[in-house]
C-alpha cells in the first residue's frame, strides 16, 4: 500500500482543509484568512485527527512570503521607496521602541529576566510581512501613498529584525555571564551585518539592476511561456536564497529588492501574473502553518497574560503607528491604515520566539504567549479593517457635500481590454457619462490618456464598485471575457443597486447558463454572435 510522504500529506491537508474552511468562512462573510487560521489548527498537533508536519509548513509559508514580497517589490520602485524614508526609518523605529518597552513592562509583572523581556517585546513589535501585504492587495491599496509608507515602513523592521537576531547570540552570552561582558561582542556583529545588508543593496542596484532584466528579455525572445514563468520564478527564489547565504539578509528583503529591479522593466505586470497563483497557494500555506502553532490550552492557563499580550499588539502598536504618521502630518485616514496595517505579528514573531528559547533566555510561557498573540491578532486584523473601513465611510456619507450628485445615471463599463476599449470609444464618442473599472495598471494608464474616467481594481470588491459610484449608475457593462467573474460582480453590483441594467459577456454555453441562473438576461454569447453575424452577411446580395 502506498503512503503520502510528510511533505505531500502537509500540501494536501493544508490545501484542502484550508479551502474547506475558507469556503465557509467566505458563506459567513467573514475574511478568508479566519478560515485558513482555523484550517491550521485542524491539521496541528493540539486537535485529534491527522497532524500534518510542522517543519514543513513553516518551509512552505516561506516561500510565500518569498513570492508576495516579489509580488510587491514589482509594484514598487526606488524612487517610491525613497519617497517615504523621512516617515518609514523613524516611525518604525520608535514603533519597534514603544512596543518593546511595553513588552518588557509586562515581562516585568510576569517576573521574566530583563533579557526576556527584551526579546519578548521585540518580538510583539514586527508586523507579518503576509498578512500587512494582504490587507493592502485585499483593498488595492499597494500602489497608494499610505499603501507605500505601510510598506516602506515594513522593509525598515525587516532590517531591523535581521540586526536583532545577530545581536541576540552575544546579548545572551552576556546576560548569562556578565563578567565576561564585551562591548566587541555585541558591536562587532552589528557592524558586520550592517556592511552585508550595504553590500547586499548596493550589489542588487549595480549588478542586479542589469543582469535580471537582461536574463528576462532573453526568455521572451525564445517565444517560450514555461520558460519565462520559470525564470521569474528562479529569479524570485534565487535572489531571496542568495541573498541570506551570501548576505545574511532575509529571504523577504532579497525578494523585495529582486521584485523591485524586475519592477523597473515594461516586462513587471506579466512577471506578476505568472507568479500569481503560486503567490496565493502559499501564502495560503502560510496562515495554515501560523494555525498549526496555536495551542488552545494557553487561554485557559494565562488568560490574563495573552490579554494584555493583544492589547500591546493590537492597541499599543497601533497607537504608536497612528501618532507617529499623525506627527508627520499624514491624514487621519493614512494614519489609519499604517495602523492597522501593523496591528499584528507574524513569521519573524516566530523566529525570535525559536531564538530566544533556543539560547535559553526566554521561558517557554513567554514563546506561548507570542504564538498565541500572533493567532488572535492575524485572526482580528482583517475584522478591525472593515469595521474601521465602515465607520470611516459612515463619516464620509454624514458630511454633507453640496458637490455631490445623488442621481447619476452614468454607465460603469468593466474591463478596459479589446472589447472594453471599442465600447467606452463610442460611448465617449456620444458624449456618454462613463466610468471605466480596470485592475491592469497598463490599461488604466491607456484609459486615462484617451480622457475615461476610471477607477483602478478588481470590480468583485463591492469598495472598488462603490468608488465606481454603483448606487447612482444607470447601466452596467461587464465586458471582461470571465463568465464565472461577471457573475460574482453582477450579484455583487445588484446588491448595491437593485435597479441597475447590467450587460455581459460569457464566452461558453456553460458560461451562458451560469449568468442566466443568477438572473442577468442580457448576455452576449460569443460564439453565437459571430454566428448571426455570419449568417447575415450570408443573406447579404
Amino acid at each position: 500500500m502506498h503512503h503520502a510522504t510528510p511533505l505531500i500529506g502537509t500540501i494536501v491537508a493544508g490545501l484542502v482543509v484550508a479551502f474547506l474552511m475558507g469556503a465557509l468562512a467566505q458563506r459567513l462573510k467573514v475574511s478568508p484568512i479566519a478560515g485558513y487560521l482555523l484550517a491550521g489548527v485542524l491539521v496541528g498537533p493540539f486537535t485529534p485527527g491527522f497532524v500534518a508536519d510542522a517543519s514543513i509548513a513553516n518551509e512552505l509559508a516561506e516561500i510565500g512570503v518569498i513570492l508576495l514580497m516579489f509580488g510587491v517589490g514589482l509594484h514598487f520602485s526606488l524612487r517610491d521607496l525613497m519617497a517615504v524614508k523621512n516617515i518609514a526609518v523613524p516611525g518604525a523605529i520608535v514603533q519597534i521602541a514603544v512596543a518593546t518597552l511595553l513588552g518588557m513592562l509586562l515581562s516585568w509583572f510576569m517576573g521574566w529576566t530583563p533579557i526576556a523581556g527584551f526579546i519578548f517585546g521585540l518580538a510583539l513589535s514586527v508586523a507579518s510581512t503576509v498578512v500587512l501585504l494582504r490587507a493592502l492587495q485585499v483593498r488595492n491599496l499597494v500602489e497608494t501613498e499610505r499603501g507605500q509608507i505601510a510598506i516602506g515602513w515594513l522593509i525598515v523592521e525587516d532590517i531591523v529584525m535581521v540586526l536583532a537576531l545577530v545581536m541576540l547570540p552575544p546579548l545572551a552570552r552576556i546576560a548569562t555571564n556578565p563578567d565576561g561582558a564585551d562591548f566587541m561582542m555585541v558591536a562587532q556583529p552589528m557592524a558586520a551585518t550592517l556592511f552585508k545588508v550595504t553590500g547586499f543593496v548596493v550589489f542588487m542596484l549595480l549588478i542586479g539592476r542589469r543582469i535580471i532584466p537582461r536574463v528576462l528579455h532573453w526568455v521572451v525572445h525564445t517565444g517560450s511561456r514555461e520558460l519565462f514563468r520559470l525564470a521569474v520564478l528562479a529569479i524570485a527564489l534565487g535572489v531571496a536564497f542568495g541573498a541570506a547565504f551570501v548576505f545574511e539578509v532575509s529571504f523577504a528583503l532579497g525578494a523585495f529588492f529582486a521584485g523591485m529591479i524586475l519592477g523597473e522593466t515594461a516586462l513587471s505586470r506579466r512577471a506578476a501574473e505568472e507568479t500569481l497563483p503560486l503567490r496565493d497557494a502559499f501564502a495560503v500555506l502560510f496562515f495554515v502553518s501560523v494555525g498549526m502553532l496555536f495551542n488552545p490550552n494557553v487561554l485557559v492557563e494565562q488568560p490574563l497574560p495573552l490579554f494584555a499580550t493583544v492589547a500591546i499588539i493590537i492597541v499599543g502598536k497601533s497607537l504608536a503607528a497612528f501618532a507617529i504618521a499623525r506627527l508627520f502630518r499624514k491624514s487621519t485616514k493614512t494614519s489609519l491604515t499604517i495602523a492597522l496595517s501593523l496591528a499584528q505579528i507574524g513569521e519573524f514573531s516566530f523566529i525570535l520566539a525559536s531564538l530566544g528559547t533556543s539560547l535559553g533566555v526566554l521561558p517557554d510561557e513567554a514563546r506561548d504567549l507570542i504564538l498565541a498573540g500572533a493567532i488572535i491578532s492575524i485572526f482580528i486584523n482583517p475584522f478591525l479593517f472593515t469595521w474601521v473601513s465602515k465607520a470611516y465611510a459612515k463619516i464620509e456619507a454624514s458630511d454633507p457635500s453640496p458637490a455631490a450628485d445623488t442621481n447619476r445615471g452614468h454607465i460603469v463599463l468593466i474591463g478596459y481590454g479589446r472589447v472594453g476599449q471599442y465600447v467606452a470609444a463610442d460611448l465617449l464618442e456620444s458624449g456618454t457619462d462613463l466610468i471605466v473599472i480596470e485592475d491592469s495598471p497598463e490599461k488604466v494608464a491607456g484609459a486615462v490618456r484617451k480622457g475615461v474616467e476610471t477607477v483602478r481594481g478588481n470590480a468583485v470588491d463591492a469598495g472598488v464598485l462603490e468608488k465606481a459610484d454603483i448606487d447612482q449608475a444607470a447601466q452596467l457593462i461587464i465586458a471582461i471575457p470571465e463568465g464565472y467573474e461577471a457573475g460574482a460582480i453582477f450579484q455583487r453590483s445588484r446588491s448595491l443597486n437593485s435597479d441597475i441594467k447590467v450587460i455581459a459577456r460569457a464566452h461558453s454555453r456553460d458560461e451562458y447558463d451560469h449568468l442566466k441562473k443568477l438572473g442577468l438576461t442580457q448576455i452576449v454569447l460569443a460564439e453565437e454572435e459571430t454566428a448571426r453575424r455570419m449568417l447575415a452577411l450570408l443573406g447579404t446580395p
